[in-house]
């Protein structure tokens, strides 16, 4: 069943204590899309996800995405999570899986580049499969081709590659980790979300309207 591909993200959280979704999720327009949401987690670093069919198949990138082809960055795959992941920014709390705080780093429409040695384009269950997948993404701040390659590092097979590709949106003067540090939904800062959650939190306590 399809469902089955959530079934370790599902086995890893209380959703009665953490407010991250739990169901599939819908579709965002007609075309396949990426998100890369910062997780300000026990190590701070940025999730990668593309949808591929019914959910979205992810990795953790712990010093975030370059714009410079020269930087190879470490991309651990990690547990398919449901599509209305998508859209979520809020804090995990403490005691479950991945606490901290999330924010919609980037997201937009992404094209499959993916093609065989005849030059015939391959799905993306495909690339998959074969260890490389190559996309254009069209995002709010990184665009162009970027390439996820699967290593040997550490002989461990969620163990990937993500390489900015040589095209007219490459820049190596770039650092978008540090310079574009706010989310595309709400403006904030994962520090700012932490923070917003605390004084939340803290009225409900005090019984502030």
């Amino acid at each position: 069943m399809p469902g089955d591909r959530l079934k370790e993200y599902r086995r890893k959280r209380d959703f009665r204590r953490t407010p991250e979704p739990g169901k599939r999720g819908k579709r965002r327009g007609k075309g396949p899309f990426f998100v890369i949401q910062e997780h300000d987690a026990r190590q701070r670093h940025f999730d990668f996800r593309l949808q591929v069919g019914d959910a979205l198949k992810s990795w953790a990138v712990p010093k975030g995405p370059s714009t410079d082809p020269r930087e190879k960055r470490l991309a651990v795959q990690v547990e398919d999570h449901p599509l209305d992941y998508a859209d979520f920014e809020g804090v995990i709390p403490e005691g479950e899986y991945g606490a901290g705080s999330v924010i919609v780093w980037d997201h937009g429409p992404y094209r499959n580049e993916n093609r065989d040695r005849d030059g015939k384009q391959i799905s993306l269950e495909q690339a998959l499969r074969r260890g490389r997948i190559e996309l254009w993404l069209d995002g709010q701040k990184l665009q162009g081709g970027y390439a996820l390659v699967r290593t040997r590092m550490g002989g461990k097979k969620k163990n990937w590659l993500l390489i900015k590709m040589k095209d007219e949106k490459a820049d190596a003067r770039r650092s978008p980790v540090s310079s574009q540090p706010k989310s595309v939904l709400s403006d904030r800062t994962v520090k700012q979300v932490a923070r917003d959650a605390r004084r939340q939190t803290d009225g409900e306590d005090s019984g502030e309207d």
